[in-house]
């Protein structure tokens, strides 16, 4: 066992204190988990730090808060031995070292007070398992009975334990241990992914929240279609995403074939990383193309055809997000739209293309048309370098279009330039149905390119639309200038 010490990892004088104070208890204290690993790994200094108390964890949080400046608020969970300190930006999780038993049909474990080993053999995976010494005598000493550091610079996902019990025992690991390959770049070794093909319907028994909190880190992360292979590999996407699922697969009737829209939907998943960082377009990506497994035809005349599959994608996203417990806000509206005019774009790269079509993408984006293009972009998955090149310049004069048209139509957003009121006041009307039907116009009028968006020239939109109605106009509604405008 490694006994090296390592001063550096722990020059923050929180760890004095923490020591200090676990002294003065007669305990021993000892720093876990991701904080170690992240230090070797030399991603930064981790704010999330994790304590092992040989003893009561909650006690030693109470003395270390009392042992801090402006003495910080402890907060105790008793049911789980543990407790919470925010110091700064520091985040301090303090638990009593323990040993846990599972039941086949729960993740809560019945929990006994254990030793430092123990406590070690019940964590995920041997890169978590690594802890250094807090006691006086032996302080900042690496403690490594599983070879967690060795595993670091291998680039390996193990267990401590034989992976079966690691993985049903708590089944999350079984998609952490995927989360931290795709973030880390790392191997999960043969043993665990086989362990966790076999225990994959355990993930049944695991929240919905814990999986998506998982997920998302998974979608964060640089390549995300690692993760998302891992998990189809293993059996546990069919679980968590079966809309994506279903997409897998080439069929081929008369000699004609589609591309497989599972892999090509991880391919757009991992362009759009290398675009942005916004982890909702990242979920458009995702489900993009969920729509086309139920709308897949063919046709004996054209072939395969996926008919309305954005529509119906964007109506599947509700029940996604509604399954997963993804928000149901703007967030879930956003992807919805974004699945929804996914192939709008496309149509617009025509060198034919009217203005009107431009100005309708451009009302019905609004403030996410460039989210939109990107999309479009990142869907472009062809191994051609030349139609590569032809798509992405096409793409490039839709952007330069919608520019345009937005400079001098000013569409996104909309807003009509006559309003209700002024159209009650034009007519003497009262609130009825004839208003919105002249507003709709107007809204028509604008898009189509028949008036420009503006005051005066909608007005007189109005009032001839108003006639076409049979309406009557007032007196001063007969001069656009004065129509309130």
């Amino acid at each position: 066992m490694e006994n090296k010490r390592y001063q550096k990892a722990l020059t923050d004088p929180i760890f004095q204190v923490i020591s200090m104070a676990a002294t003065e208890l007669g305990l021993e204290a000892y720093v876990v988990g991701g904080y170690v690993r992240d230090y070797f790994l030399e991603r930064g200094a981790k704010q999330d730090i994790d304590i092992v108390a040989i003893g009561s964890g909650i006690a030693l949080a109470k003395k270390v808060s009392q042992m801090l400046p402006g003495t910080p608020r402890v907060t105790v969970f008793k049911n789980f031995g543990t407790a919470m300190i925010r110091q700064g930006d520091l985040h301090l999780e303090f638990v009593g070292a323990r040993k846990e038993s599972y039941r086949a049909d729960s993740r809560k474990p019945v929990v006994e007070d254990g030793t430092l080993e123990e406590d070690q053999k019940r964590r995920d995976f041997t890169i978590n398992a690594m802890a250094l010494d807090l006691r006086q005598e032996s302080f900042a000493t690496l403690l490594d009975p599983f070879q967690g550091r060795e595993d670091l610079k291998k680039g390996v996902i193990r267990t401590p334990l034989e992976p079966g019990i690691t993985y049903s025992d708590d089944p999350l690991r079984m998609i952490r241990a995927i989360r931290f390959a795709t973030q880390l770049g790392f191997e999960i070794t043969p043993a665990s992914l086989e362990a966790i093909e076999k225990n994959k319907d355990r993930i049944r028994i695991v929240s919905r929240e814990r999986i998506v909190d998982e997920l998302q880190k998974i979608m964060a992360a640089d390549q995300p279609s690692v993760g998302l292979a891992l998990l189809h590999n293993t059996g546990l996407l069919e679980y968590i995403l079966p809309e994506l699922t279903a997409l897998r697969g080439i069929e081929e009737i008369e000699g004609q074939r589609h591309k497989d829209n599972f892999w090509h939907t991880l391919e757009v998943v991992d362009n759009i990383c290398r675009a942005t960082d916004k982890i909702w377009l990242r979920w458009a990506a995702l489900l993009h193309d969920i729509g086309k497994a139920p709308t897949k035809r063919f046709d004996t005349k054209i072939g395969w055809t996926f008919h309305g599959h954005e529509f119906v994608g964007s109506k599947m996203v509700y029940s996604v997000f509604k399954r997963l417990r993804l928000p149901l806000n703007e967030h879930m509206k956003y992807v919805q739209k974004l699945v929804r005019l996914s192939s709008r774009p496309v149509a617009l790269s025509d060198d034919h293309v009217t203005d009107s079509a431009v100005r309708r993408l451009i009302f019905d984006a609004g403030n996410d048309v460039e989210d939109l293009m990107t999309l479009c972009e990142a869907d472009i998955t062809t191994k051609n370098p030349r139609k590569q090149k032809r798509y992405l310049r096409n793409f490039a004069a839709v952007r330069k279009k919608i520019k345009e048209v937005e400079e001098r139509d000013r569409i996104r957003n909309f807003q009509p330039p006559v309003t209700g009121e002024q159209i009650m006041k034009a007519f003497n009307l009262k609130p009825c149905r004839e208003i919105g039907r002249i507003k709709d116009a107007i809204k028509e009028g604008i898009l189509e390119g028949e008036i420009p968006n503006e005051p005066e020239a909608a007005y007189r939109f109005m009032i001839q639309k108003g006639l076409d109605l049979g309406l009557t106009p007032s007196g001063e509604a007969t001069q656009p200038n004065k129509g309130g405008l």
